[in-house]
């Protein structure tokens, strides 16, 4: 079976540049985050009855991933559209889903609010917003007793901490 890597974190917080970085360094698959793409697309951010939809896009596509490649960087998961469901429109119905598919995930590497904020597109909402949603994040990992690594500092000081946690999760137990 397929081993999962999901990278989480507020926007502009690396994820996408950690994740490429470790598909590239590792030889896995990298899924990169539907939602970038469904805002490009539609050149807007979803409403409220849209997210489902991005959400279990999301899960399909690393699922398929994972069909072919024995490790799969994730450029997030379900979990990061459940929480924006919550914040944007106080829904709560993507948390069950999103919870059961993260505990598929093998690591979790949650990349700190702790870069230079870069306005990009549509979807940023500023440096205030993304603590906050880092935050939330936070809380929902922990209270659904979801571990994570934390991964902060400079591209190479991030990419050395998920290397190491690799490591750790590739080692096995004994």
């Amino acid at each position: 079976m397929s081993r999962l890597v999901a990278l989480l974190g507020a926007e502009c917080t690396g994820k996408t540049t950690l994740a490429e970085a470790l598909a590239a360094h590792c030889g896995g698959g990298f899924v990169s985050e539907y939602l970038r793409e469904w805002c490009d697309t539609h050149n807007r951010t979803p409403l409220q009855y849209e997210q489902a939809h991005i959400a279990n896009e999301q899960a399909a596509r690393i699922e398929a991933a994972a069909c072919r490649h024995a490790v799969v960087f994730c450029d997030t998961t379900p979990m990061i559209t459940a929480l924006c469901s919550q914040h944007y429109f106080d829904d709560d119905s993507l948390m069950a889903p999103a919870v059961a598919f993260q505990r598929r995930c093998d690591l979790t590497l949650l990349c700190a609010p702790d870069l230079p904020w870069q306005a990009d597109g549509i979807q940023r909402d500023g440096p205030e917003v993304r603590a906050r949603f880092d935050a939330r994040l936070r809380a929902a990992l922990d209270a659904h007793g979801l571990p994570w690594v934390d991964i902060r500092g400079s591209d190479d000081a991030r990419v050395a901490a998920a290397l190491q946690a690799l490591r750790a999760m590739m080692t096995p137990a004994g």
